[in-house]
C-alpha cells in the first residue's frame, strides 16, 4: 500500500448518490433536441448544459448539503452514463471510429451519433439499468477497442463547479460494472468477455483520478451495482476477483491526496451480501475511503465487518428509488445501530442516485382542484425533498434526536395519517382479491386455442402488425393540452382524436398491414393513461424522471387499493373496428408494467398490488370481447425490470408477476387472441416466464440485438405465436427494407414461420410520420420478399 502525508478528507455527514439531471423543467431535454434538429448550435447547447448543472449545484446547497467537501455529486449526464464512461475510455464502436478525433474523443455530434445511430450505422444497443425504468446503452468491447483517457469533461465540470463556488463528488461508473455490462463487440474473439479486458481499463481510470487530484477533487465516487447481482453471465467469483485488483490498483497503489482523490466506491439496487460472498467484507478489504450500502433494498449487516474500521459506511437509508417520505424517526434508529459494525465513521445517504425520482413535489399544485387529493403532498418525497430527509437525519446522528425533533414527529405524523387514510383499503377490493382460485388463471389448451383463433382471424403466413401507439404529433398533443386546461370541449377533443383515428386507420390499410390498431393517440403514456382511469393512483403535472435519453416520463402514484370505475378502452377500439374489415387489437398495459413504471404503495407485498390491477384488467378485457374485439394485447415490456438481481429471490417474483398476468388475461373465450408485448431487456434470463404468460402471440425487442432472442426461444421450446422485433423504433434511422429482410430471415430459420408474426420493436409514439411510413413500408416489403420463399 502506497502512503501519504495528505490528510484523508473526511467524507460528509450526508450526501446523495445523484441528482436528476433533466432538469425541474426538462430544459436539458428541450436543449438536446433543439440540438438535434439542427436549430441550436453545439456551444449554445454546452452552455444551456452549463447553466442547468451550476443551478443544480447551487440548489443542492440550499437544501442542506456542504458546497465544500463533495457532498454534491457531480453526476450530469447530456444522455447516459455508461456512455460517458465509454466516452471518457475512448471505447468507440469500429463503425463510428470516422467520429473521433486523433486522441479518440468524441465531440457532441458524434457522441449523440453512437448513442442514437446514422445512416446504415445502427445505435449501441440498449437495456434496462439494473431494477429500474432507465435505461442505458450496452457498450461494445473486443480485444482490439482502444482504451485511453479520451474525454476529460469530469474534470472540466468538476472545475466549473468549483470555480461556481460548489466542491463536487465526480461520480462515474465503475470500471468493473461497466466492463461486466458491456457485450462482446462482433469482431470479438470466440468466447471473449470484455471483463478480460479489466487492466486496460483501469489505467485509465487511474488517468481519470490523478487529473481530478490535479484539480483539487476531495473525492470521487465510482458505482459498482454490479456487486448486488448474481444473475448476470459472469461468475461472482471472478467479479469479486476484478474488485480486488480494481481496488488494488487505484486505492492500494495510487497516494490519496496526491495521485488520487478519496474513493467513495457505491453499490445502489441491493444488499450486498449474497448467497456467493460478502459484497461489503470485500470492500471493506481494499483501501477505498468509503463504500455506500444500500439499506432499503438491502439489510444492515449482522455484526462486525473487518476492515470498516478505516472506512467511512454511507448508510443509504432514504429511498432513491420511489417517492414515499420517510419514516424518519425509525431511520434515526437504524443509522444509529450501525454503530456496532465497527465502521470510522456513518454518515447519511440515499440507497442509489435520486435520477430515479421526480425532481420536487412543490413543482405541482396540490390544493385538490386538478382532482388530485391533496393529502397525498404530506405522504411524497422527490428528489429535494430527499435531500432534505438526508441533511435531517445527518444533524441528528451528529446532534442528537433532539435538534431534529420537530422534523421527526412531523414525518411520523405523515406516515400516520398516509396509513389511515381512506381508500388506502377498499374492502370489496379485498374481497374480491381474496376468493380468487387458481381457476381464475388458467386458459384452456394452446392448440385448441391457436385452431380457434386461425379459424377465427383467417391472417396470412407471417401476419404483419405494430406494437400499437403511432407517432404523437403536435396537433395531438396541443389538443391534449387544451382540452386538460378547459380550452376545448371533451366533444371537441373526442372528435380531434377520432379524426386521427380515421388517420390511421387508412394509413395502416394503405401500407398494408394485416392487423390494425387505433393508434392511442388519446394516451399520453402507456401506464399514466390508465393511471388516471383506475381508483388508487394519481398522477403528476411535473413528476418527470428520466427514462432514456431525452426521454422522459410521469410515473403515476399508486397509492391505495386499485379498482376499475368504468371501461377505460372500450369506445375507443370499437369506434376503430367500425372503420375497417381488418382484424382490430384492443390495446392494455399489464399489471407488471402498470406497477413498474409507477411509484408504488409500499405498505403491502407487491404481488398483492399486482393482483388487484390485474382484477380490474381483467374487467376491461371481458368488456372489449362482448364488443367484438378478437385480439387484445397486454402490454408487459417491464416483465425483466423487476426481476430481483439475486437469484434466490427471483423464483417468488416470477410466480407472482406471471400469476397476475394471466389473471388478466384467463377469462376470454378460445377465439379471443391474447398478445403481449416485451422490450429492451435480456430475455434469455426469463424465457420461462414468457412461456409462463401463456400468451397467444408474444412480440419483442430483437432489432438492435439481432434477433439475439429467437434462438434461445427456439432451444428453449418455445411454441406460441411470438414476433420479434425487426424495425429499432428508438433511433431515428429508418432501416431498409433488406435489412428488415435480413432479420426476418434470421428468425424464421430459428422458428417455424407458421407462429412468427412480423412488427416493430415497440410503439412508434416517440417517432415522426417521415420516418415512421417508410420504416413500415419496408417493413411490409421484407415481409412479401420472405413470404415469397416459403411458398
Amino acid at each position: 500500500m502506497t502512503t501519504s502525508s495528505v490528510t484523508t478528507p473526511v467524507f460528509p455527514t450526508g450526501s446523495v448518490l445523484g441528482y436528476p439531471r433533466i432538469g425541474r423543467r426538462r430544459e436539458l431535454k428541450k436543449a438536446v433536441e433543439a440540438f438535434w434538429a439542427g436549430t441550436t448550435t453545439a456551444d449554445e447547447l454546452e452552455a444551456t448544459a452549463a447553466d442547468l448543472r451550476i443551478s443544480t449545484v447551487q440548489r443542492l446547497v440550499e437544501l442542506g448539503l456542504d458546497a465544500s467537501d463533495g457532498a454534491v455529486p457531480g453526476s450530469f449526464s447530456y444522455y447516459d452514463q455508461v456512455l460517458d464512461a465509454a466516452a471518457l475510455l475512448g471505447a468507440v464502436p469500429s463503425r463510428f471510429a470516422s467520429l473521433t478525433d486523433a486522441d479518440g474523443r468524441l465531440d457532441l455530434a458524434g457522441y449523440f451519433t453512437v448513442a442514437r445511430g446514422a445512416g446504415d450505422d445502427a445505435p449501441l444497443e440498449m437495456t434496462k439499468w439494473f431494477d429500474t425504468n432507465y435505461h442505458y446503452l450496452v457498450p461494445e468491447i473486443s480485444g482490439s477497442t482502444p482504451f485511453r483517457f479520451a474525454d476529460d469533461r469530469v474534470v472540466r465540470q468538476f472545475v466549473e463547479a468549483k470555480e461556481a463556488g460548489v466542491v463536487t463528488r465526480p461520480t462515474v461508473v465503475g470500471p468493473v460494472t461497466f466492463l461486466a455490462l458491456s457485450k462482446a463487440a462482433d469482431d470479438a474473439a470466440p468466447g471473449f468477455h470484455p471483463l478480460s479486458r479489466l487492466g486496460d481499463v483501469v489505467a485509465v481510470y487511474a488517468e481519470l483520478l490523478r487529473a481530478l487530484a490535479a484539480a483539487g477533487a476531495p473525492w470521487v465516487q465510482l458505482d459498482e451495482p454490479i456487486l448486488v447481482s448474481d444473475s448476470i453471465d459472469v461468475p461472482v467469483a471472478d467479479l469479486h476477483e476484478a474488485i480486488e485488483a480494481t481496488y488494488q490498483a487505484l486505492a492500494s497503489e495510487l497516494a490519496v491526496g496526491t495521485d488520487r482523490p478519496a474513493i467513495l466506491v457505491a453499490a445502489p439496487f441491493g444488499g450486498l451480501q449474497g448467497e456467493d460472498g460478502d459484497g461489503l467484507a470485500l470492500l471493506a478489504g481494499t483501501d477505498v475511503e468509503a463504500i455506500a450500502i444500500d439499506l432499503v433494498k438491502g439489510s444492515v449487516p449482522a455484526g462486525p465487518v473487518a476492515g470498516l474500521e478505516t472506512k467511512t459506511l454511507v448508510a443509504g437509508v432514504i429511498d432513491g428509488h420511489n417517492v414515499w417520505r420517510a419514516d424518519l424517526d425509525a431511520k434515526l434508529t437504524v443509522l444509529e445501530q450501525l454503530g456496532a459494525l465497527g465502521a470510522g465513521a456513518v454518515t447519511v445517504g440515499t440507497s442509489t442516485s435520486l435520477l430515479h425520482v421526480p425532481h420536487d413535489v412543490d413543482e405541482d399544485v396540490w390544493d385538490g382542484t386538478d382532482g388530485r387529493d391533496p393529502r397525498l403532498k404530506a405522504w411524497l418525497a422527490f428528489a429535494d425533498q430527499k435531500v432534505a430527509e438526508v441533511a435531517t437525519l445527518a444533524a441528528g446522528l451528529t446532534d442528537g434526536r433532539d435538534a431534529v425533533r420537530a422534523q421527526l414527529d412531523e414525518a411520523s405524523a405523515a406516515v400516520a395519517s398516509r396509513a389511515t387514510a381512506a381508500g388506502v383499503v377498499v374492502p370489496a377490493v379485498r374481497e374480491r382479491a381474496a376468493a380468487l382460485t387458481d381457476a381464475d388463471f388458467a386458459r384452456g389448451d394452446y392448440a385448441e386455442r391457436a385452431a380457434a383463433q386461425a379459424a377465427e382471424l383467417d391472417l396470412p403466413l407471417l401476419p404483419t402488425t405494430t406494437i400499437g401507439s403511432f407517432p404523437q404529433t403536435p396537433e395531438i398533443r396541443r389538443a391534449r393540452a387544451l382540452n386538460a386546461k378547459g380550452q376545448l370541449s371533451d366533444a371537441d377533443y373526442t372528435a380531434a382524436m377520432q379524426d386521427e383515428i380515421r388517420r390511421v386507420v387508412a394509413l395502416q390499410e394503405e401500407i398494408g398491414l394485416d392487423v390494425l390498431v387505433h393508434g392511442e393517440p388519446e394516451r399520453n403514456d402507456m401506464v399514466q393513461y390508465f393511471a388516471e382511469n383506475l381508483d388508487g393512483f394519481a398522477v403528476t403535472a411535473n413528476g418527470w424522471v428520466q427514462s432514456y435519453g431525452s426521454r422522459g416520463v410521469r410515473p403515476p402514484i399508486l397509492w391505495g387499493d386499485v379498482q376499475r370505475p368504468a371501461p377505460i378502452t372500450v369506445g375507443w377500439s370499437t369506434f376503430t373496428a367500425s372503420l375497417t374489415a381488418k382484424p382490430v387489437k384492443g390495446m392494455l398495459t399489464g399489471p407488471v408494467t402498470i406497477l413498474a413504471w409507477s411509484f408504488v404503495r409500499d405498505d403491502q407485498p407487491l404481488g398483492d398490488t399486482a393482483n388487484q390491477v390485474g382484477l380490474a384488467l381483467r374487467d376491461e378485457i371481458a368488456d372489449l370481447e362482448a364488443a367484438g374485439i378478437g385480439i387484445v394485447q397486454v402490454d408487459e415490456p417491464a416483465l425483466r425490470e423487476l426481476l430481483p438481481l439475486r437469484r434466490a429471490d427471483q423464483g417468488a417474483y416470477l410466480d407472482w408477476s406471471v400469476r397476475s398476468f394471466r389473471l388478466a388475461t384467463s377469462g376470454v373465450r378460445a377465439a379471443t387472441q391474447i398478445h403481449t408485448h416485451l422490450c429492451y431487456s435480456e430475455f434469455g434470463e426469463v424465457i420461462g416466464a414468457i412461456d409462463g404468460l401463456d400468451a397467444d402471440v408474444t412480440s419483442v425487442e430483437a432489432a438492435r440485438s439481432r434477433m439475439e432472442i429467437v434462438p434461445e426461444l427456439a432451444e428453449a421450446g418455445y411454441h406460441r405465436g411470438i414476433g420479434p422485433g425487426v424495425y429499432d423504433i428508438h433511433s431515428p434511422r429508418v432501416p431498409s427494407a433488406e435489412e428488415v429482410t435480413e432479420l426476418l430471415e434470421l428468425a424464421v430459420k430459428s422458428i417455424d414461420a407458421k407462429v412468427v408474426w412480423v412488427n416493430p420493436d415497440c410503439g412508434l409514439k416517440t417517432r415522426r410520420y417521415e420516418e415512421t411510413v417508410p420504416s413500415l413500408e419496408h417493413l411490409i416489403a421484407a415481409t412479401k420478399a420472405v413470404r415469397a420463399t416459403l411458398v
